[in-house]
C-alpha cells in the first residue's frame, strides 16, 4: 500500500495492525485452561472480551484528556470488568495532579458512596514481585471521601473540589502523581436513588482539541494492551496474587488477602470463593447475620458479574432472609430451589462468589456445605425462608426495576 496523502498514514496503519494483532491474541485467551470447555463458558468469555472491546477507546481516547475530564461507567449491566459487584455502580475519570476539578451533583440515597483519588501505578504490586493488574487498575489510592462525609444541601445537592488549595470539607487533595478518580456507589434496597454527578475542570475556557494522529496511535497502543491485559489477567492475576484460590473450591479462605491499607481507603474488606458445581449439586454458604452493610455477589470465571439485571445473583442485608438461629444461608444452585436466598449460577459450572464488608475491616467467618440438590431440604433448617413461584417472579421484577433505576436504563 502506498501512503501519499498524509505523513502519518504509515504510523496509523502500523498502530492499527498492532491493535488488531493484540485483539486476536486476546481472543485466544478464551480457550485458557481456567475457562471450562463448555459452550456457555466459551460464549461468556467472548462476551467479556467484546464488552471491553466496546469501551477500549472510551478509556484510551474519548475520556483520556485530563484537561477535559469525563465520568465513565466502566462496568454495568451490559459491561463487566475488574471483579465488578452486582450492587455497586462504578465510574472513573482520568485526572492529573496539576489541574483543579469540580464534581457537581446530588447525593441520592445509595447506602454507600466513595470517591477516591488514585495515584501512580507501579509496575509491581507494593511489597511483592507480582506485576500490577492491567490498566486502568493497579494504581494506589491516595485520598478518599465517603458519602457520609459530604456536606450537602437540603435537597442532597453538593459540590466537591479535587486538587488545588483546600476548599472546606468537600475537597480532595491531589499529588503530582494523581492520575484517576474512582467512584463507587453501593446499594442495599431496590428503591435507593443513585447519586448523579458530573465533572469539569474549573478553569476550562476553550474547546477540547481535535484528536491528532499521534493521539490515535497512542490510543490504539493503550487499547490493545488493555484488551490483552483484560483477557490475560482474569482470572490468572487474582489466583497468582492470592486474591482467590482455584484449588480449594467451595470454601472461603479463613483470612481476607490483599492490602488492608488500600482496602480501608476504598471502604471495604473483600474476600473471594471459587465454586464449582455439578448439575445435581448445590452449595450452602452460611455466616452470622451482623450489623453493617455487606454484599455477596456471583461472578463468572473471568471475575465478571453475572446477569444481575434479570437474575438473583446478589444479596445485601435489606434483601436477605435470616434464619431463626441468626445465620444467613445463601444457596448456590443451577435451578430455583424454592428458597428465598437463592444465588443463580446462570448455568455455569464454575465461578466466584465475592463477599464485601463495607465501611468495616471486620472479618466474617464462613461455613459452606456441598450437597446434592435433592438433599437441600434436609441440609437446611426447617424454617429457612421459601418463596412461591409467584413470589420469585415478584422478586425478579423488583430487581429489574431497581437496577434500571440505578443506571437510568430506558428499557
Amino acid at each position: 500500500m502506498a501512503f501519499r496523502d498524509s505523513p502519518d498514514d504509515q504510523a496509523l496503519s502500523d498502530a492499527w495492525k498492532t491493535f488488531c494483532e493484540r485483539l486476536q491474541a486476546a481472543g485466544e485467551q478464551v480457550f485458557k485452561d481456567y475457562n471450562p470447555a463448555t459452550p456457555l463458558h466459551r460464549a461468556d468469555a467472548f462476551r467479556f472480551l467484546t464488552q471491553n472491546l466496546g469501551q477500549a477507546f472510551d478509556l484510551s481516547l474519548e475520556s483520556k484528556n485530563t484537561r477535559f475530564p469525563e465520568l465513565h461507567h466502566f462496568a454495568g449491566p451490559h459491561r463487566k470488568l475488574g471483579g465488578d459487584a452486582a450492587d455497586f455502580a462504578y465510574q472513573q475519570a482520568w485526572i492529573d495532579g496539576q489541574s483543579v476539578y469540580k464534581i457537581t451533583g446530588n447525593r441520592g440515597t445509595c447506602r454507600f458512596l466513595n470517591i477516591t483519588v488514585q495515584g501512580p501505578r507501579p509496575e509491581k504490586m507494593p511489597g511483592t514481585e507480582i506485576r500490577s493488574l492491567h490498566e486502568p487498575f493497579g494504581d494506589i489510592p491516595e485520598a478518599n471521601l465517603f458519602g457520609h462525609q459530604l456536606e450537602c444541601g437540603w435537597d442532597g445537592s453538593f459540590e466537591l473540589y479535587i486538587g488545588g488549595p483546600k476548599r472546606g470539607p468537600n475537597w480532595l487533595p491531589t499529588t503530582p502523581g494523581s492520575r484517576k478518580l474512582f467512584l463507587r456507589q453501593g446499594f442495599d434496597r431496590w428503591d435507593e436513588r443513585p447519586a448523579t454527578m458530573r465533572i469539569e475542570r474549573v478553569d476550562m475556557a476553550e474547546p477540547r482539541p481535535a484528536a491528532t494522529p499521534a493521539d490515535l496511535v497512542q490510543a490504539m497502543d493503550w487499547a490493545g494492551s488493555f484488551l490483552t491485559g483484560v483477557m490475560g489477567d482474569w482470572p490468572d492475576h487474582p489466583y497468582i496474587s492470592g486474591g482467590a484460590d482455584p484449588v480449594n473450591l467451595n470454601a472461603f479462605p479463613p483470612e481476607p488477602p490483599g492490602d488492608a491499607a488500600s482496602d480501608k481507603k476504598r471502604g471495604r474488606m473483600a474476600v473471594n470463593m471459587c465454586w464449582a458445581l455439578k448439575p445435581d449439586e448445590a452449595l450452602i454458604v452460611e455466616f452470622n447475620s451482623h450489623d453493617g452493610f455487606w454484599m455477596a455477589a456471583m461472578m463468572g470465571v473471568f471475575f465478571n458479574s453475572l446477569d444481575y439485571l434479570y437474575r438473583p445473583v446478589s444479596y445485601t442485608p435489606a434483601r436477605t432472609k435470616v434464619d431463626s438461629d441468626g445465620k444467613v444461608r445463601l444457596i448456590i444452585a443451577h435451578d430455583d430451589p424454592g428458597y428465598h436466598n437463592w444465588l443463580d449460577t446462570q448455568g455455569f459450572e464454575r465461578g466466584n462468589l465475592t463477599y464485601r464488608n463495607l465501611l468495616s475491616q471486620n472479618v466474617t467467618p464462613f461455613a459452606s456445605l456441598l450437597v446434592k440438590r435433592a438433599d437441600l431440604a434436609s441440609a437446611l433448617p426447617a424454617d429457612s425462608a421459601k418463596v412461591t413461584p409467584e413470589e420469585r417472579v415478584a422478586q425478579l421484577h423488583a430487581r429489574f426495576n431497581g437496577v434500571r433505576q440505578r443506571y437510568g436504563l430506558g428499557m
